[in-house]
């Protein structure tokens, strides 16, 4: 932040507008699993932008058409950027891998 006197005589005051960068801590991946076959994948659309619905929505139907063993339940997070603690426990409980779709 700095401050100057203008010609008028009022203070001016200017803030520097990088801000300050929050402390990141990175995360180790989950391990990927060895097949898909068999397992059951939730595709989330995060609501995010314009959805995902559409992209979710082909991604299933691509694979159920080339890996029928693949079980897919497609859901939609409840708001962007919010805790969904229902849609959470479904997923804890009942999937295998989940793919989050954030849109466009």
């Amino acid at each position: 932040m700095a401050s100057t006197t203008t010609s008028g005589g009022h203070r001016l005051v200017v803030h520097d507008p990088r801000g300050y960068p929050p402390k990141v801590e990175g995360k180790v991946l989950a391990r990927g699993l060895p097949s898909l076959e068999g397992r059951t994948v939730y595709l989330v659309d995060g609501r995010f932008g314009n959805g995902a619905d559409a992209f979710m929505e082909q991604l299933q139907a691509w694979l159920r058409e080339r890996m029928p063993s693949v079980r897919t339940r497609l859901v939609r997070w409840r708001e962007p950027f919010a805790d969904d603690p229902d849609t959470s426990r479904e997923i804890r409980a009942h999937a295998d891998a989940v793919i989050f779709g954030v849109g466009i």
